[in-house]
């Protein structure tokens, strides 16, 4: 073995680019953008660079995952990276903010009204958020986990402990959405029949399998009854379809804290039990009801969308 084989092995890592608009409260100047155009928008961030913007949907949770470096006692471990439309000159209020706020973000693209979506990948981001849909959309299908920050009330302050809690449905999020087909074409008897049958073959992996993956492996630095992080499956679905869903993340190697099968159950008061930082669904009637309690990224993929972009 090379004396320096060491040093080839990957660092452990989670990175997770954010768009400004999911990070700070920018509903004011966006108006602004979308009533007076891009030149009133830039000369009024110009003129108010030195005022800090305000916490966003996103921002607690990119200060407690940006916290997170601290307990792994190396900075970058966990790195958030900003992707905007704006300019490198409205975006300088946006640095400038996050800075004030302590946020430790060192790289970040401006991409003058462009989608920054293709930075996604170049920096080995394992997660974009974005209030901006058509991003989220672009960045999905170029194979990267990525959700649509849904409004919600601006934070007042950092809630729960220093523990990071993320939440995520199963089907069409964590894992591909083929039973979800099957569920839609032939309804829940059919489906439950097909998934007990199927129960000791793997799951196709859906678009967020691999955020889950960087999460676990962070999780596997600390013992498990003292994790940092702290993961939940939040799922409609219910006996007999749970075995499949077990033991697919048992053949991923994947470690979930805690897996809620609700069996149609509204999820809304469950991830506020949770008390989730943030919540990955599928479906908009899930997200709108969730948005309600928790941070909620809605999660543009599979049979779930196809069927609400044709009505």
């Amino acid at each position: 073995m090379p004396h320096d084989a060491a040093q080839s092995v990957p660092t452990v890592r989670l990175i997770v680019a954010i768009s400004s608009r999911a990070l700070f409260d920018l509903s004011e100047s966006h108006r602004l953008f979308e009533t007076q155009g891009v030149d009133a928008y830039r000369e009024y961030q110009v003129a108010h660079e030195g005022d800090m913007l305000q916490p966003g949907v996103a921002f607690p949770l990119v200060k407690k995952l940006m916290n997170l470096n601290a307990l792994l006692g190396e900075r970058g471990r966990v790195e958030v990276i900003l992707l905007s439309r704006n300019s490198s000159d409205t975006g300088l209020r946006v640095l400038t903010s996050a800075h004030h706020h302590g946020l430790d973000i060192a790289r970040a693209a401006f991409t003058g009204g462009a989608s920054p979506y293709r930075y996604v990948s170049a920096f080995g981001a394992h997660l974009f958020l974005s209030a901006d849909p058509v991003d989220v959309r672009l960045a999905l299908d170029a194979g990267c986990a990525a959700a649509t920050l849904l409004p919600a009330s601006p934070p007042t302050a950092e809630h729960g402990d220093a523990q990071v809690r993320i939440a995520f449905d199963g089907d069409a999020v964590i894992f591909s959405d083929e039973a979800e087909r099957l569920y839609r074409q032939e309804g829940l008897e059919v489906f439950n029949a097909s998934e007990f049958a199927a129960a000791h073959e793997p799951l196709p992996g859906g678009p967020f399998k691999g955020l889950l993956v960087a999460i676990h492996r962070l999780q596997a630095l600390f013992p498990p009854d003292a994790s940092p992080l702290r993961t939940a499956l939040v799922t409609s679905r219910g006996a007999p379809s749970h075995e499949r869903v077990i033991r697919t993340l048992r053949a991923w190697g994947i470690r979930i804290d805690e897996a809620l099968f609700l069996g149609g159950l509204s999820k809304a008061n469950f991830l506020a039990a949770f008390d989730a930082d943030i919540f990955f669904d599928d479906q908009t009637s899930h997200c709108e009801a969730a948005r309600l309690h928790v941070a909620t990224g809605h999660v543009p993929h599979g049979v779930a969308n196809l069927v609400a972009s044709e009505e």
